[in-house]
């Protein structure tokens, strides 16, 4: 299994763990210090070693920090974790508070009205010191630390990962890494820039088509790299890890380097250096001359070419068997009131191992039965584990990475009998779901300006959900990609090769949770007839039926029921014959026209 299901962390251990944290301040001069989730990369995965706020604190979410004070311990979150949170952590000396990004530096004046506050300037960007500074009062200073402190009383941290590098073939990734480097290259000489400092891992692994293992859920190896303006490429952390095999994947334009050396390559770059302040650490701002803010991988990398549209595809329909094969197990074996969240979540592994190209899950699966489906971000684990029980919900967000995409799917399905106000709220959401999938749009709009689409069902009846409507996602990448997203805080175009997810939900806390999620791909421009302006549409990539027993028809209008009788005919159409003829029958009934009920 790649999910474990073991409590990784206990409310038990924060106490003493913030008390030998405090100790180890206090012989610094320090008065607190900040300990967020993240790593010198910024990603939203982290290797075991990087798991700090998870260590000290219980939490366990994929965002957040912890401002160890002298007397307070506040635990930022947003509001996809308001719930899970407060069953983690020792509320008697962590204090969570919720988080949309500028309450840190008022919290800690609230608490600390003069002192000094350590963080670590590997694991914080410029955009954030300086955003945090800003909000700080003259008697409180930051003061970046050539060290961890957490780190010293981290007795047992695991070692930094050195897995091996591996190449990603051209078949899949449909351009030559030389050919990306040129190109890139032409963009940072209009920038007047001589170089390009990357900190990204997902960005690494597209400009050079490689892929690792450092991380769990994410194919990549933790990497630094210097993209000069003639194209070459300085790869740092690289050179022990690799073989003849992958420095002839490189090429001789693409020099190796391990770690140590990185510091005096930063401080010898000469010219205005592009790097990006809301990604890269402040340990490599402080070591460069002269830098604009500018990151040239992200837009390029989010634009997927055919063969990576193509892969993503094939990818959906490998996948789209294995959630066939658990949605009908689950129906079978569901009302028996016997299966558990854990098991269930093995069952849908299984499922996906036996396509046998699976690599690795995408994220940890979300197998939330009844009430903790309200919980957004769940995770399950040996403590939390529950029986699912005739006439709940079970709500199932998963993913399959696989050498040619990366899939991510929410269903959520009734067992048993179907709670009325369950079928109502989930209609809703259905609604906000086609609202998205079918939407012809101009060129120019980003998620701020449809994200309400989703919603605006919801909102008709008084309802809402408490995060975005959908995120970028790789290429055999991370399932979480930049730069745009479809929710109300991006403004990032969406363009042609974007691919998104589409997940409106609603959670009623203590009850159940609803969430319907597919990925799309942006198409290229096309007319509209009797219109004036070519415009934007969707792909839907994801072909798995929607639940129709939670399903109120006379809820949908004919467009929205043209849209989903439309969709499970497709799905049936390409998943039909790749799955045997007792799954197909199950399909086929998952499938019928809502329309003639």
């Amino acid at each position: 299994m790649y999910q474990s299901f073991e409590m990784a962390t206990s409310p038990e251990t924060g106490a003493a763990r913030l008390r030998d944290l405090r100790a180890e301040l206090s012989t610094r001069g320090l008065d607190g210090f900040l300990i967020p989730r993240a790593d010198a990369h910024q990603g939203e995965n982290v290797a075991p070693r990087d798991e700090r706020l998870s260590w000290l604190t219980g939490f366990t979410g994929s965002a957040g920090t912890c401002a160890v004070l002298p007397d307070d311990a506040g635990v930022f979150i947003d509001g996809r974790y308001t719930l899970q949170v407060r069953g983690q952590i020792d509320l008697q000396h962590f204090t969570p508070v919720g988080w949309t990004g500028q309450e840190v530096g008022p919290w800690i004046v609230q608490h600390l009205p003069t002192g000094t506050i350590g963080f670590d300037p590997w694991l914080h960007t410029p955009r954030e010191i300086d955003d945090l500074r800003a909000t700080l009062s003259p008697r409180v200073e930051l003061r970046a630390l050539d060290d961890n402190p957490l780190d010293c009383v981290w007795a047992d941290q695991p070692a930094a990962p050195a897995d091996p590098i591996v190449p990603h073939g051209l078949d899949v990734a449909g351009e030559l890494s030389a050919d990306k480097r040129r190109r890139l290259a032409a963009e940072l000489t209009t920038r007047a820039a001589s170089a390009a400092v990357l900190s990204l891992p997902d960005s690494i692994a597209w400009l050079l088509n490689i892929r690792g293992s450092d991380i769990a859920r994410t194919p990549v190896a933790l990497l630094f790299a210097v993209l000069h303006v003639d194209g070459t490429v300085d790869l740092f952390g690289a050179k022990s890890r690799t073989d003849d095999t992958l420095r002839d994947h490189l090429g001789p334009d693409v020099r190796l380097h391990d770690m140590d050396v990185f510091a005096d390559h930063l401080r010898a770059l000469q010219g205005t250096v592009a790097l990006d302040h809301s990604s890269a650490p402040v340990w490599i701002a402080d070591r460069l001359n002269e830098t604009v803010d500018f990151e040239p991988v992200r837009l390029p990398k989010a634009r997927k070419n055919a063969a990576e549209i193509e892969g993503s595809r094939a990818a959906h329909r490998r996948d789209a068997v294995a959630m066939v094969e658990f949605l009908r197990w689950l129906d079978e074996n569901g009302p028996s009131g016997t299966l558990t969240e854990i098991a269930i979540a093995q069952q849908l592994e299984s499922y996906r191992r036996a396509t046998n190209q699976l690599r690795d899950i995408s994220f940890e699966t979300i197998s939330g039965s009844g009430p903790n489906g309200a919980i957004v971000h769940y995770r399950v684990n040996e403590a939390s584990d529950r029986t699912l029980s005739p006439g709940e919900l079970m709500l199932v967000d998963s993913g399959g990475q696989y050498a040619d995409g990366t899939t991510d799917i929410t269903r959520t399905v009734a067992v048993g009998p179907v709670d009325p106000d369950a079928a109502r709220a989930f209609t809703l959401v259905l609604r906000g779901m086609i609202a998205i999938s079918q939407l012809r749009w101009p060129a120019g709009l980003g998620g701020a300006h449809i994200d309400a689409l989703a919603r605006a069902p919801l909102w008709s009846a008084g309802m809402d959900y408490a995060h975005g409507t959908g995120h970028g996602v790789g290429a055999y990448l991370g399932v979480h990609e930049g730069p745009q997203s479809l929710s109300r805080r991006s403004t990032v175009p969406f363009e042609p090769g974007n691919i998104l997810s589409n997940e409106p939900g609603y959670y009623r806390e203590g009850a159940f949770g609803i969430r319907i999620e597919n990925l799309l791909v942006v198409e290229q421009p096309s007319d509209i007839a009797g219109g004036d302006l070519p415009m934007l549409s969707f792909e839907t990539l994801t072909l798995v039926p929607i639940d129709r027993r939670l399903i109120i028809p006379h809820l949908l209008s004919a467009v929205e029921l043209q849209w989903l009788d439309q969709y499970h005919k497709r799905v049936c159409a390409e998943i039909g014959a790749l799955v045997p003829p007792a799954t197909r029958e199950w399909l086929n009934a998952a499938c019928a026209p809502l329309s003639e009920d």
